[in-house]
């Protein structure tokens, strides 16, 4: 690691940026992808939440983001179920994606754990549309917080590797991943069927 050294007299030389115009917040300088992987996890921390389930992070991190919890005495097959979820965000797919899918590509490994069957705890991949700017990500009044744009999931189970290095995936626009989709994905897994 590089330490930038001090001038003489101990300041550091100043680099000038230009200003933000001012009536955009000064924001931090963490890389964009990392603020869309908070962006999402914050997305799913309000989906858990509004379903009433449960989250924890493996760690180490094998592949897979988060495990969601939901204990219910409806379900059949235990009392508590579980199901992993790989999160992804992007802003190269527009919102609201015309037709009844839009495809997203996988490496292929990441897409073989994704996909294999049968498993003894199913998984989902979830894919967030973002706009390209973070100042359009977000909007806050009294009533509500706003998320742009939206989460889709999909089970992969069973889905074939077709590319060399690398697979598209078609991800249902139908599948929009709220609270009430997370209830019937649980409900749907709870009863020893899939997502």
């Amino acid at each position: 690691m590089a330490l930038a050294q001090p001038e003489p007299g101990g300041l550091l030389p100043q680099r000038s940026s230009p200003p933000d115009p001012p009536d955009r917040p000064l924001r931090g300088a963490l890389a964009t992808t990392a603020c869309m992987e908070t962006l999402q996890v914050g997305y799913l921390h309000a989906v858990a939440a509004a379903a009433g389930c449960s989250l924890s992070q493996p760690f180490p991190d094998n592949g897979i983001d988060w495990h969601v919890s939901h204990g219910s005495p409806a379900h059949t097959i235990d009392d508590e179920i579980t199901i992993k979820v790989q999160l992804k965000c992007t802003y190269q797919v527009a919102p609201r994606p015309p037709g009844s899918a839009f495809s997203f590509t996988l490496d292929n490994d990441h897409l073989v754990k994704l996909a294999r069957t049968p498993v003894a705890v199913h998984k989902i991949l979830v894919v967030m549309l973002v706009p390209r700017s973070r100042d359009d990500w977000l909007r806050a009044d009294h009533d509500r917080l706003g998320l742009r744009h939206c989460c889709y999931w999909l089970n992969l189970a069973g889905h074939p590797v077709t590319g060399r290095h690398r697979t598209n995936v078609r991800v249902p626009t139908a599948r929009i991943f709220d609270d009430r989709a997370l209830c019937e994905i649980m409900t749907r897994v709870g009863a020893g069927g899939r997502p």
